[in-house]
């Protein structure tokens, strides 16, 4: 574990490549503990990938990165501190709700009486309890999103990797998702959240990366970013975003001009 006050992830020249294809390129940044992260680009930017290494899925090709103080070369000291959302759930469609939270519970090792009453009370706050006995396989989108958002903080981690938690969710899901990010983040819990949908980042993130072809284009606090813009045109966090994106790009495309002439 890290010292009191370290960061809870912190990435020092991060990088994946396959083959010849450089999927997140020389990461590095620093999420406060307690805080919550939004992680922001196009499809094919490298967030997932980046996700995937933080959680200890994916081997990076180099550079370093810790979460918790613990380096994610050492998967057994990582993952007992992270939770992680994937796009698509891990869940099993013959099982019931509650069955899938239980068996969740029992592979973090989580006590039967405390993981009963941590699985009640965030089955009652998803509204999730009428359904709970009902098989996976019967479950909407938007409900198997809540199963995967409760089984990834179950154990209380001290980081919760979630990307795109409120996909699939009704206004009222979504608003339910929104608050509950919020009220774990005041429990110094914190989250590492990735979406497309930067009403909810804006909402949310204490910080914002944007990440493009891989690599960090822009970070701060979202008023930041939304000041930020070359245009001094950008009223929201959409505006910036299009515009820290596009500005990169078309300087990539003039230094790959440069570099074949």
């Amino acid at each position: 574990m890290s010292p009191p006050g370290a960061p809870a992830i912190e990435t020092d020249g991060l990088t994946k490549r396959y083959g010849e294809t450089t999927a997140v390129s020389e990461l590095t940044m620093a999420v406060d503990r307690g805080t919550i992260y939004g992680f922001l680009g196009p499809n094919g930017a490298g967030k997932t990938t980046t996700m995937r290494m933080l959680t200890t899925l994916v081997k990076p090709t180099s550079g370093t990165a810790r979460v918790v103080g613990n380096p994610i070369t050492d998967r057994e000291a990582v993952t007992p501190h992270i939770g992680y959302l994937p796009e698509e759930p891990p869940i099993y469609d013959e099982l019931t709700g509650r069955e899938q939270l239980e068996y969740a519970a029992g592979l973090r090792d989580l006590p039967d009486e405390e993981a009963s009453a941590r699985i009640e009370s965030l089955l009652e706050r998803f509204d999730l309890r009428s359904d709970a006995d009902r098989r996976i396989e019967g479950y909407s989108k938007g409900m198997r999103q809540k199963v995967g958002v409760i089984q990834a903080v179950l154990h209380e981690p001290a980081v919760a990797f979630l990307d795109e938690p409120t996909s699939g969710l009704d206004p009222r899901a979504a608003r339910t998702m929104r608050n509950t990010i919020a009220d774990l983040a005041d429990q110094e819990m914190t989250i590492f959240l990735s979406t497309h949908i930067l009403p909810v980042v804006d909402e949310l993130a204490d910080e914002i990366g944007v990440l493009h072809d891989g690599q960090l284009v822009a970070q701060g606090d979202p008023e930041t970013l939304k000041s930020r813009a070359e245009t001094g045109e950008a009223r929201s966090l959409e505006d910036a975003f299009l515009e820290v994106t596009r500005e990169h790009g078309e300087r990539t495309a003039r230094q790959t001009e440069a570099s074949t002439e």
